[in-house]
């Protein structure tokens, strides 16, 4: 490598500071030249020394001083010639060194990458590969490697020129990097320009710059969103970090979710809140990363373990108590693992707080530690040695099962079984508390098919994942495995990392599962308990002006479900899910809405309705069933649906004689038909304005021999079998009322 450099540029502003580490002083061997052989002085800018003898390095710094046009030059080092050229700059108060230029060449040759030739410093001759140990540069702007972004190297290898900007304590410096061929040969020639007073800029100009470029700094490194840092800080400005520190990952839970049920500016809020919750209770010291998408890396140097400790438990508890701005129902909880970094690389430390993380995870809004003391970890008393997750390995092999337990103790606790009968009365124990089955396909007694078979018939496959390791490796087995609902598939002999991610990976998916599954329930059952609520008042509307008490609608509920647990008991004709027997049930409530439009003289008249008068009762069917249907906005959901059924045909009978539409049997829709029994049951034995209260033994007495109309005989056998549990039912329902 043929190469050019500047030591007094790099000392530019600096008086006496001719050195970058690498070269003596420009300046002085310079000086010491123009005494000896000069024959005069410098006479303007962009001229060079005139000395009595060129040699052909003269003649390369001339050639590069033109090839530059007529820019400032302080220095030269031409391949293979030792020779320095130095002016002096008009206008600097810097002295003599205010601005440089250094260069580096590489030589081509028949198209190739270019080569490295021989550089010349100190009159000694070095090679290109010694050059980060000889010349040093990086060691002037303050930095211990060789700046990655080195604007020289750019240029050389693309041929053209670059600018950068260098800091030095509170001095900016601009590098110009320009590439020249001089005399068929490549150089790449670096001027040094410090920006001080010298330089035609205002000072708000320079004051814009400086803001300018510092901002740009912070941009780079910031996090648009939260304002903290980002990843790329890390990987470049902590990575190499080696002060003792105690680092967390801290992961938000459900974001997803979140993101889901909320929307994205909702998860957008979340991690806001989140960060600021975190900042407001860390030192100016501690560093904050946005370490993924829901993921926050927290570092902080210089911590007392159990100060740590208690730091990550107060965040996480002021993190589960904080509101949202704007979505005030939306519960934050985060999971958060730690781990002290006391030597060596950081990201082990960071990998490690990783792993007790994911911990934590599992169990949600929790904080989980590992500690090293004196080299020796002390899982035995550790917390999280205490919430490590199960493995149940089944092999009846004794040496694949040591195998596989050395692979994965360390991160879990591990069960074993030599056969599949072991392995069924391991998860007949312990449940769901297995957080992954490793199961054999070949062993004595039973095998891992059958085993498979009875986790499918126990249901245990659903929660429980099920990894199959075997040397069995036929596409048949393969395929039966899977066709099983086993998750994943290993070979024998096993691979260390292959086995720890692919368990890593499959827990991991089945706690968010797990927690997506408890998350949804819980809002489907904040949904419902709502719609019950509303559901509710407006059934409690009807029945004041009903003149009633309102435990009607509480007594078709309770009946209702009553009669379809009997029913799905006794037949699977009507396929009833337990999603559309709740359903029914909470229809229930609407069965009479359509009275809102009878008038009340009607409604709570205490004799019996003349003929014209009944007419205009039983429009209640039609009114409720046309409120219903003007609902367009909710027309397909399956609650209105089954509403509608039951306020248009509660009033039905089996053997046609029931209003409005005269519908006859198995025409009437199994909803109506199951309120329509329990409303007749409620009226009999409820007191009404026009009637006392019948016992129930009498009221099932009435409906049996068909006094109030004809019903499913379906529907009269349930009842009649589940009259004891009805008749407790009622009791108990009006010992509340009374209390």
């Amino acid at each position: 490598m043929a190469a050019a450099a500047a030591g007094g540029g790099h000392a530019a502003g600096n008086a006496g500071a001719g050195r970058i580490g690498c070269a003596p002083d420009p300046g002085r061997e310079a000086a010491g030249k123009q005494s000896a052989g000069c024959r005069g002085r410098d006479r303007g800018a962009g001229r060079l020394s005139r000395c009595a003898d060129r040699s052909p390095a003269q003649r390369t710094a001339e050639a590069a001083l033109r090839a530059w046009g007529g820019r400032r030059l302080c220095a030269v080092f031409a391949a293979g010639e030792p020779a320095v050229f130095r002016r002096t700059l008009r206008g600097s108060t810097a002295g003599p060194a205010a601005a440089g230029w250094c260069g580096a060449a590489r030589r081509s040759a028949r198209g190739r990458a270019p080569e490295k030739a021989p550089l010349c410093i100190n009159r000694k001759r070095i090679n290109a590969g010694d050059l980060s140990e000889t010349c040093q540069c990086y060691s002037f702007w303050k930095k211990d490697k060789e700046c990655e972004n080195c604007s020289s190297l750019l240029a050389l290898k693309e041929q053209t020129q670059k600018i950068k900007f260098e800091f030095l304590d509170l001095q900016v410096f601009q590098v110009i990097s320009r590439y020249v061929e001089i005399d068929g040969r490549p150089y790449v020639m670096e001027m040094i320009q410090n920006l001080d007073e010298s330089i035609q800029i205002d000072q708000e100009g320079y004051d814009k710059l400086i803001s300018k470029l510092s901002g740009y700094n912070e941009k780079l490194y910031t996090d648009v969103m939260t304002g903290i840092y980002n990843r790329r800080f890390f990987e470049e400005k902590i990575k190499n970090m080696e002060d003792e520190a105690g680092i967390a990952v801290i992961d938000l839970d459900d974001f997803k979710l979140h993101n889901d049920t909320y929307g994205h500016s909702a998860g957008d809020a979340a991690l806001i809140t989140t960060a600021n919750i975190i900042k407001k209770y860390i030192r100016k010291t501690d560093i904050l990363i946005r370490y993924g998408g829901d993921e926050f890396l927290l570092i902080l140097p210089s911590i007392k373990k159990h100060i740590f400790e208690d730091k990550l438990k107060l965040i996480q508890e002021k993190i589960h108590d904080a509101v949202v701005p704007k979505y005030e129902k939306m519960q934050l909880s985060v999971s958060i693992g730690g781990a002290i970094f006391r030597e060596g690389n950081i990201e082990d430390a960071v990998a490690s707080a990783d792993r007790q993380m994911y911990i934590a995870k599992n169990y949600k809004n929790m904080v989980v530690t590992e500690w090293d003391e004196n080299g020796k970890k002390k899982e035995e008393n550790s917390a999280s040695e205490k919430l490590k997750q199960q493995i149940l390995i089944v092999d009846d092999s004794e040496i694949n099962r040591e195998i596989l337990k050395e692979i994965l103790k360390e991160d879990y606790r591990i069960l074993e079984a030599a056969n599949g009968e072991e392995c069924l009365e391991q998860l007949e124990r312990y449940g769901t508390g297995i957080s992954l089955v490793l199961l054999d396909i070949v062993m004595p007694e039973m095998d891992g098919f059958e085993v498979l078979a009875a986790m499918n018939q126990n249901h245990w496959i659903e929660d429980i994942p099920v990894i199959m390791i075997s040397s069995e490796d036929s596409d048949s087995y393969i395929r039966r495995a899977y066709e099983m609902g086993v998750s994943d598939y290993i070979s024998c002999p096993f691979d260390a990392k292959i086995v720890y991610q692919r368990v890593l990976n499959m827990i991991k998916l089945y706690a968010k599962q797990r927690r997506l599954i408890r998350l949804v329930t819980r809002q489907i059952y904040e949904k419902e308990r709502n719609n019950r609520m509303l559901i509710g008042i407006l059934s409690q509307i009807v029945e004041f002006r009903n003149g009633e008490s309102g435990l009607h609608v509480i007594h078709i509920n309770l009946i209702t479900q009553l009669l379809l647990e009997q029913l799905v008991k006794k037949t699977g004709k009507y396929q009833l899910s337990w999603e559309d027997r709740f359903l029914i049930a909470t229809a229930s409530a609407l069965h009479d809405i359509g009275k809102i439009g009878i008038d009340e003289k009607i409604l709570n008249k205490p004799g019996k309705l003349t003929k014209e008068e009944f007419e205009i009762m039983k429009a209640h069917t039609l009114i409720g069933a046309q409120m219903l249907d003007n609902l367009d906005m909710y027309r397909n959901e399956k609650l209105l649906k089954l509403a509608h059924e039951i306020c248009r045909w509660h009033h039905e009978r089996y053997d046609g004689k029931g209003y409005p539409d005269g519908l006859v049997g198995e025409e009437i829709p199994i909803s109506a038909q199951v309120v329509s029994l329990a409303d007749v049951y409620d009226a009999l034995v409820s007191e009404r304005v026009y009637k006392k209260a019948f016992s129930h033994e009498k009221a099932l007495e009435m409906i049996q021999n068909g006094e109030c109309g004809t019903f499913n005989p379906l529907l009269l056998q349930c009842m009649t079998e589940a009259q004891d549990k009805l008749k407790t039912m009622m009791e108990v329902a009006e010992k509340n009322k009374k209390e």
